[in-house]
């Protein structure tokens, strides 16, 4: 069974996806902790997304591993673990910026695919239903209102230690929503045969009800 979690930055997809693989029993790979790991990777070498060759030539190079350890996904470059790292706002910032680049995409995409065809899964990101998974089981569009995903952001951030303007948050969420909508190569955007979810107004709960329920519908 391969499931499609689509949407915007912050919309809650991780959590529903992790909530759903744990409940139907299948495998959650974090598509958005993979194009992290590549940006921190990129940063941390001094490379810059207008640098296309030297990033292409970094991704030959690159050791990114995906590892489950006590039922969670890590991820490791160079045998390190840097799954505390890649959720720097930093590095979510630089994330969009290298993930709108093909051979960024291209690398990861190939990652995911061989993955998903070795086991019952389910992926979230931005073009999992239409471009990664396009014949997925099931495929779904999680969205939320920007200002909503911009305060559970910021809460998240706060929990970790990071203090943050809720107003920038919003800011930079907005113009991710625009770069990863208008990249050229496979933008973010809802399947036509993927189920709408706003979840403004819903508890994480209500969330994963309601696609519970869409999948044991069917």
């Amino acid at each position: 069974m391969k499931i499609a979690l689509d949407g915007p930055a912050g919309a809650g997809k991780s959590t529903v996806a992790k909530a759903l693989a744990k409940k139907l029993d299948i495998m959650y790979l974090d598509t958005g902790a993979m194009y992290r790991a590549v940006a921190l990777y990129m940063l941390d070498n001094g490379i810059t997304v207008d640098q296309k060759d030297k990033v292409e030539e970094a991704l030959k190079h690159i050791d990114l591993v995906v590892k489950y350890e006590d039922g969670m996904q890590k991820m490791y470059l160079a045998g390190k673990d840097v799954s505390l790292r890649i959720r720097e706002n930093a590095v979510s910032k630089a994330a969009s910026d290298f993930s709108a680049l093909q051979p960024v995409r291209v690398f990861l995409v190939k990652m995911q695919q061989e993955t998903a065809q070795k086991n019952d899964c389910i992926l979230d990101g931005r073009d999992i239903g239409t471009f990664v998974l396009p014949d997925a089981d099931f495929k779904f569009f999680l969205t939320a209102d920007s200002s909503e995903r911009a305060k559970r952001r910021a809460k998240e951030l706060a929990e970790k230690g990071q203090i943050v303007d809720v107003l920038q948050i919003q800011k930079e969420i907005e113009q991710r929503d625009y770069n990863d909508s208008h990249r050229e190569f496979a933008p973010l955007k809802q399947a036509e045969d993927a189920v709408l979810v706003d979840s403004t107004f819903m508890t994480v709960d209500e969330v994963i009800t309601f696609v519970s329920n869409v999948i044991e519908g069917k």
